[in-house]
């Protein structure tokens, strides 16, 4: 299992330098976080050769995807994400759509799709997976656009291109869906990415209605070869939450 830590998800509001030393001090390799434009991208290079982590994802500038008339700003926005990601080693972006504008689904839907299209050989020039993040609209984030993974892979087969994937967001599609094993192993293929949080609280996995330890197995067997993002707020030391959840 390689677990990837969101550091501004577990160490919110400490220096992310420091942060990345602890996460290091206790053999973690990989780590993610959320926006690049407010961050010292130099400073963070440094501490990736210096503590021997790899930078494995971070998100692109929030910018709608369901309103065609924002998709060059998209691009260009992530033109520069790109970028920093290049700067950073990193061959992973996460992208939300934005929340929905009023107009038909079936427009919005359409939106995305086309959008994303625009995208893919920017994205196979620069070897960069862009992941598509359905999120839940009960508890965190109404009124956004996509919070169904069964839309999330419809959208993704209508793309058509490796280089875009689905972010199965454990915790968020628990709320949304459940059946979360029967649900992400009939669709593992289009999956490049996995969340991971407890619910209710979205706190550490050992917390809630979430069998971790069962969602992990199904997640190996399943031939599934990529990262599972630690994405929680803890309530306890995190280092020893993250300790604890990985055992």
């Amino acid at each position: 299992m390689k677990i990837s830590i969101c550091i501004e998800a577990l160490f919110n509001g400490q220096d992310f330098v420091d942060s990345m030393e602890k996460i290091s001090a206790i053999g973690i390799r990989n780590y993610e976080f959320w926006t690049w434009w407010d961050k010292d991208l130099k400073a963070i290079k440094d501490a990736n050769e210096k503590f021997g982590l790899n930078t494995v994802a971070f998100c692109t500038k929030f910018i709608s995807l369901v309103d065609p008339y924002k998709r060059e700003e998209y691009i260009a926005g992530l033109r520069e994400s790109i970028e920093a990601a290049s700067f950073l080693g990193c061959k992973r972006l996460i992208t939300q759509v934005g929340n929905n504008n009023g107009y038909s689904r079936k427009i919005q839907h359409k939106s995305i799709v086309d959008g994303l299209k625009a995208c893919v050989p920017m994205l196979e020039e620069a070897g960069i997976v862009l992941l598509v993040e359905p999120l839940n609209t009960y508890v965190d984030h109404p009124g956004y656009y996509l919070s169904s993974s069964f839309e999330g892979f419809e959208i993704i087969d209508e793309v058509g291109s490796p280089n875009v994937r689905l972010l199965f967001d454990i915790y968020h599609q628990q709320i949304m869906e459940g059946n979360i094993i029967r649900n992400f192993t009939a669709n593992v293929d289009k999956i490049g990415h996995f969340h991971a949080a407890g619910n209710p609280g979205r706190h550490e996995l050992y917390f809630g209605e979430i069998n971790y330890r069962e969602v992990f197995k199904a997640i190996d067997e399943s031939g599934y070869n990529g990262f599972i993002g630690f994405e929680y707020f803890p309530l306890q030391d995190p280092l020893k939450g993250i300790e604890a959840s990985m055992g």
